[in-house]
């Protein structure tokens, strides 16, 4: 049986978990689409993690729009982003740094200035020891290996207007 561009796409869109839910679902879109944003001013703005704000963006419009996530990995600015980090080849080491930097900078402010139980205080601050140690360990993507992955290397499949175009 030979397999069409429609049949790849339903494959990749039915390992997506879109909610039915209506307003989770439109929750979910906005929040991809504010992190996009803070995502895209990242780029510019150092202190703003660039990649963790897509992937935020990429896990909420998997949960809510196939046509926004297939958008999102195949954008010619942001999709590299995401998938280097599926991909398993990592984060740049500038987006490591801001993403580690404003976590601990949000963390402590939280903890100090809006947090008085010391369990929850304390709960944060070992997400934060966590989600650091998660960063740390990623591997650091590297220009060579951005230059592979904007060229072709094995990138997101190519969706255009809702057919596969890979």
């Amino acid at each position: 049986m030979v397999e069409t561009n429609r049949d790849k796409q339903e494959e990749q869109t039915g390992r997506l978990r879109v909610t039915q839910n209506q307003p989770l679902k439109w929750l979910y879109i906005t929040l991809g689409t504010v992190a996009v944003g803070l995502g895209f001013l990242g780029i510019f703005l150092p202190l703003l993690p660039t990649t963790a704000f897509l992937l935020l963006a990429a896990w909420a419009y998997a949960r809510s729009s196939p046509r926004f996530y297939h958008w999102l990995l195949n954008n010619r600015l942001f999709g590299r982003y995401i998938t280097a980090y599926l991909q398993g080849k990592g984060m740049p080491v500038i987006s490591k740094v801001s993403t580690i930097l404003l976590l601990w900078l949000t963390i402590l402010a939280t903890t100090i200035f809006f947090v008085e139980n010391i369990y929850v205080r304390i709960v944060l601050i070992m997400v934060a020891i966590g989600v650091s140690i998660h960063i740390v360990t990623l591997p650091t993507l590297r220009r060579s290996n951005e230059s592979a992955i904007k060229t072709g290397g094995k990138s997101a499949p190519q969706i255009q207007n809702g057919i596969n175009r890979s």
